[in-house]
């Protein structure tokens, strides 16, 4: 028997040094984390509204963190190409990506088939905000009103074109067109300064951005503002009237959001420690103040949050798509 309790001694001995050593190893990388620089993968090109918030943040949170948050664009397929690459990157804490409704709420519904699972391949990791969109044509348009660019839509049916370069882009103006009766011609872009480019230049003519794009070229004078996406004015253009209001129509809205998502499997501590930059990122006065011109709502939480709210948005995009009637790609 003293053979036998000495052996139980000796083995619970090595699990308590074996347990203890873990824990310690696992403060320790909590401790140290980051101890390098944090890639954030923008899927959109620069200039865009997620561009333009996500490195707002990021500078912020590099602050908070004490190391350099480096962002990278890799825009291409509304998003896929960008998330894809951060949910084959290593789940360690130093990939990040600056994700939208696009990437992770609407793609499975426009797409056959993804090269990830929107739905298992990203840890939520906070939620930076959202802003609605504004639907704008070119100043030599004839339509100065929404409801005149819906007659003239009826009166040439697909004959007047639309420019989209994000998922927000296009269900925006393809739910508008059904809700409207109307038909018009879509015009893919690669990203959403090319499109305004175009717009301002005449070879589209309807084209429906974020605020980041849209709010300096209709304060500019470059295009004309017809309403915007929300169910309320937005106090950065007060004086566009919201779709509703403009035809009508009481069910229609449709707004962008952005938040940050990290590979699945991505260590809790490394989440949690993220999150806190985020929220003291969304907090500061410098960030909201230059972020609201964007129209942009902050919302800080904390990732169960994200997951939730991303759930809600999920089946949100998957009905607006339906309705739009929108076929996957």
């Amino acid at each position: 028997m003293s053979q036998k309790r000495n052996t139980l001694a000796r083995l619970s001995l090595s699990i308590a040094v074996t347990f203890a050593g873990a824990c310690m190893t696992l403060t320790a990388w909590a401790q140290a984390y980051p101890n390098k620089p944090i890639k954030a993968i923008v899927p959109f090109a620069p200039g865009s509204a997620t561009d333009t918030i996500g490195r707002a943040f990021a500078a912020k949170m590099s602050e908070d963190l004490g190391q350099t948050i480096v962002v990278e664009n890799k825009p291409g397929v509304n998003g896929m190409l960008g998330a894809d690459a951060v949910a084959k990157s290593a789940a360690d804490g130093y990939t990040i990506l600056i994700g939208t409704n696009s990437t992770n709420a609407a793609l499975k519904s426009l797409m056959k088939k993804l090269p990830y699972d929107q739905d298992t391949a990203f840890t939520p990791v906070g939620y930076l905000g959202s802003v609605p969109l504004i639907v704008s044509v070119n100043n030599d348009f004839p339509a100065k009103t929404l409801r005149e660019l819906v007659d003239q839509a009826k009166a040439k049916p697909g004959q007047i074109s639309f420019a989209y370069a994000s998922t927000s882009q296009q269900v925006s103006s393809e739910m508008l067109s059904s809700m409207a009766g109307i038909k018009m011609n879509p015009v893919p872009y690669k990203s959403g300064p090319a499109a305004m480019t175009d717009l301002i230049g005449g070879q589209v003519n309807v084209f429906t951005a974020d605020f980041a794009v849209m709010v300096p070229q209709v304060k500019g004078g470059k295009v004309r503002g017809l309403a915007v996406t929300s169910t309320k004015r937005s106090p950065v253009v007060p004086e566009l009237p919201t779709v509703n209001e403009a035809l009508g129509l009481k069910d229609y809205e449709l707004i962008a959001y952005f938040a940050i998502f990290a590979p699945a499997g991505t260590p809790a501590e490394a989440v949690v420690r993220l999150n806190k930059a985020i929220n003291n990122a969304a907090n500061a006065k410098d960030v909201q103040e230059k972020l609201s011109s964007f129209g942009l709502v902050i919302d800080p939480g904390t990732p169960d949050d994200l997951a939730r709210r991303n759930q809600v948005e999920t089946a949100k995009w998957s009905k607006a798509i339906r309705d739009a009637k929108i076929e996957p790609q």
